[in-house]
C-alpha cells in the first residue's frame, strides 16, 4: 500500500470530480499501463476501485475521477465531501484487468464515467500512432468529464461525443460505428451496466467474437438470492470444512474462522479475491470472468459467488 496526498481536486463536470494523487515525498509512483486501476481506502473505512485516467507514461502522479452516485454504498460521497487538497489517502499499486491488446484498429466505447480507463487508452494509442476511435456517450455536455481536455488533445479528431439531450444527428449509431466484423479490430467498452450490455449484445449480434470484445464493469447488478441454499467449502490443505449458510458469503465465513482471502470490491468486479477451485461446480455471480472461463469451474470469486454442488474444494 502507498500513502499519497491529494495534490489537486477539480470539478470536471456535474457530479464528477478528479483527484490528482502524489507521493508525500514527491518520489515516482509505480508504473502502470492503460486500463489500470487502483484500490483507494476512502474516508469512512471503505475500499473502492478507480481507473487511472492520466497518461500512462507519467509516474509523478495518478489521476482518478469519481462520479457522485447516491445509489452506491457511500464511497463516492466520501470522496466528494470529505476529501480536500492536501489530505492523505492509502492506495494500492496499480493492477490491470482491462489491458490493451495489439490490434491494427481499436474502437473505444465509453458511457459516462466509464471514459476514465478509455481516456488513458486513447492517450496510449495516440502516442504509438495506432488507429482508433473513441465514442463517448453522456447524458449532456454538462455531465461530460474532460470535455475541454479531449477537445484540445492531439486525438480530438478521433473522438465522437454523443449527448442524450442532443439532436438525433449526433446520437450513437452503434452498428455504423462498429461496421462489419474485422478480425484485426478490437472493441473496448466501459460504463454503466445497461450501456455495456447494449454495446456487447449489438457487437455480438453483428458477428464479432467474444475474443475481440473487452469490457469493464464498475458495479455489479443486484442478484436474486431468494433461491440460495447452504453448502460447504473444504480447504484442501487441511481438510477442514465450513458451512456457508444461505445468507453468508464464503469470504465472510472463512474470515470468521481465521482464513483470510484478500477482497476489495466484494461484488465480483475487480478480481482481487480470485481463488482456485479443485472440486465442485461454481455458481458464478461475478462480472470478471468470461463465459468460457466460468464453464471450466476451476476458479471463482468467493466474495459473491456460491456453489451449485454440495461441496466446493478450494486450493487454500
Amino acid at each position: 500500500m502507498i500513502t499519497v496526498k491529494v495534490a489537486k481536486k477539480k470539478n470536471e463536470a456535474a457530479d464528477i470530480a478528479s483527484f490528482e494523487l502524489e507521493r508525500l515525498d514527491g518520489a515516482a509512483l509505480p508504473a502502470f499501463s492503460a486500463g489500470s486501476h487502483i484500490d483507494v481506502s476512502v474516508p469512512g473505512g471503505l475500499t473502492r476501485q478507480y481507473s487511472l485516467c492520466n497518461d500512462s507514461i507519467e509516474q509523478h502522479r495518478y489521476r482518478i475521477a469519481v462520479l457522485r452516485d447516491p445509489g452506491t454504498r457511500g464511497g463516492s460521497a466520501a470522496m466528494h465531501d470529505a476529501l480536500k487538497e492536501g489530505d492523505t489517502l492509502t492506495i494500492s499499486e496499480p493492477r490491470n484487468h482491462f489491458p490493451l491488446v495489439h490490434a491494427k484498429r481499436t474502437l473505444l466505447f465509453a458511457g459516462g464515467i466509464g471514459v476514465t480507463p478509455l481516456l488513458c487508452m486513447a492517450q496510449r494509442l495516440q502516442a504509438i500512432g495506432a488507429d482508433f476511435e473513441l465514442h463517448y456517450s453522456t447524458r449532456s455536455r454538462e455531465r461530460t468529464a474532460f470535455l475541454d481536455e479531449i477537445a484540445a488533445s492531439p486525438f480530438a479528431s478521433r473522438v465522437h461525443f454523443h449527448f442524450d439531450d442532443g439532436d438525433k444527428s449526433q446520437m450513437l449509431d452503434l452498428p455504423r460505428a462498429l461496421g462489419a466484423h474485422d478480425p484485426d479490430t478490437h472493441v473496448y467498452i466501459c460504463g454503466p451496466g445497461g450501456y455495456i450490455d447494449y454495446v456487447v449484445q449489438t457487437t455480438k449480434g453483428m458477428g464479432w467474437p467474444e475474443s475481440q470484445i473487452h469490457l469493464e464493469y464498475f458495479n455489479a447488478t443486484p442478484q436474486d438470492t431468494t433461491g440460495d441454499r447452504a453448502f460447504e467449502v473444504k480447504i484442501a490443505s487441511t481438510g477442514q470444512t465450513y458451512l456457508i449458510e444461505a445468507d453468508q458469503t464464503i469470504t465472510q465465513v472463512l474470515s470468521a474462522n481465521g482464513i483470510e482471502i484478500m477482497t476489495s470490491c466484494e461484488q465480483g468486479v475487480c478480481g482481487t479475491c480470485i481463488t482456485r477451485v479443485l472440486e465442485g461446480e461454481c455458481d458464478h455471480r461475478d462480472l470478471y470472468f468470461t463465459d468460457e472461463e466460468k464453464a471450466k469451474h476451476d476458479q471463482f470469486t468467493p466474495c459473491c459467488s456460491r456453489a451449485k454442488t454440495p461441496v466446493l474444494v478450494l486450493d487454500l
